[in-house]
This record gives C-alpha cells, structure tokens and sequence, in this order.
C-alpha cells in the first residue's frame, strides 16, 4: 500500500526531534518488522493480508520518548492476501490504484506517552493521495544490543481507517481496516 516504505533518512521527517534522540532503520531485510491489515469479509469472516515492501526510520530517546517521530512508505503493488486474483482486485482502481497512487505514508506528527511501555502516535496517513491524521495506539516491546554487534529497539502499533475516507467505499461500502505494525529497527 505504501510503495517504497523507505523510511530513508531523507524520507525521514524528524518533527519535534529531541538532542538525544537515536535514529534507526527499521529492519525489513532481516524481516524483522511487518505490516498487516485485516478487514470483516462480507460480514461472516476476516480478511488478512499484508505490505511485502516497506521501509522507514524512526528517532527514539528513551528519556524523553514523548519527542520520538516515525516515517514510512509502504509499496501499494505489495499487497499480499495470500489470493493472487483478490491481490489484482486489491491493486486496481477499486481500491489502492497502484497504477495511480504506487505509494502509501505515514509521518508522525506528535507522540502522547500514555504508560510506561505505551502511547499515542499521532500522523499523517497518505493513501491513494488523499492523506488523513490518524492515531496508532503504539507499545514498546523492548531494546538492546543484538548477536550481530548493533544495536536494536522494536514497538509494535495499531489503527483502524475508514475505506471511505480513501475514495474507497464502493462494493464494500465504508468498511473499517485495521493496520498494524510490528518494527524492529537498528541503530544507525
């Protein structure tokens, strides 16, 4: 959904950045971080699937992690149901229009720590180039040196869209999909 999901130092928007704050890759070559999504299908079953190409960077002080920012672009064409003629169907104009619109972001725009291990991730989400603030209930999972002499740290977030409020509200009507997103980045 979201092409090149190359949260690349220059894609990276750093808002409200602190001094401190480390950046890190998220780790996609490793396959350390996914991006799912489910939907209700025709109301009597769930429908889940996946982004196969995505990248981003995130900042993170984990003495101020109220000043944290992520970015990431996620490949629309990536779009993987586990259904190659559902993939098609998902590609067209019906829904992401990867012909159009290739790729989909998220950039944070604000962090509201809401516990000790959570928060509130406040972003703008661009898909089918129509881009809406949305909120990712967010946790961190943990962070430390890996076998491989970096450094790693990893969250995991979730939010529900509205289909319709990406031009996509017609066979399925305004259907909720819930996207969630589980990085492990390295320290870079």
């Amino acid at each position: 959904m979201l092409k090149n999901i190359l949260i690349a130092g220059s894609a990276m928007i750093a808002i409200g950045t602190a001094a401190n704050a480390e950046k890190y890759m998220i780790d996609t070559e490793g396959a350390h971080a996914s991006i799912g999504f489910e939907t209700l299908h025709l109301g009597y079953s769930v429908l889940a699937g996946r982004f196969d190409t995505f990248a981003g960077t995130f900042d993170y002080d984990k003495a101020d992690p109220s000043a944290a920012s992520v970015s990431v672009t996620i490949d629309t064409s990536s779009v993987n149901s586990n259904h190659g003629v559902r993939d098609n169907h998902l590609r067209s104009d019906d829904f992401l229009d990867v012909a159009t619109h290739p790729e989909a972001s998220f950039v944070s725009t604000g962090v509201d720590v809401t516990g000790d291990k959570t928060a509130t991730i406040t972003g703008d989400f661009t898909l089918r180039g129509i881009t809406k603030s949305v909120v990712l209930d967010a946790e961190f999972v943990g962070e430390g040196k890996d076998p491989w002499d970096g450094y790693r740290a990893g969250f995991k977030g979730s939010t529900t869209i509205m289909l319709g409020d990406f031009g996509m509200d017609g066979m399925l009507g305004n259907a909720p999909v819930t996207i969630t997103l589980f990085v492990e980045g390295i320290k870079q």
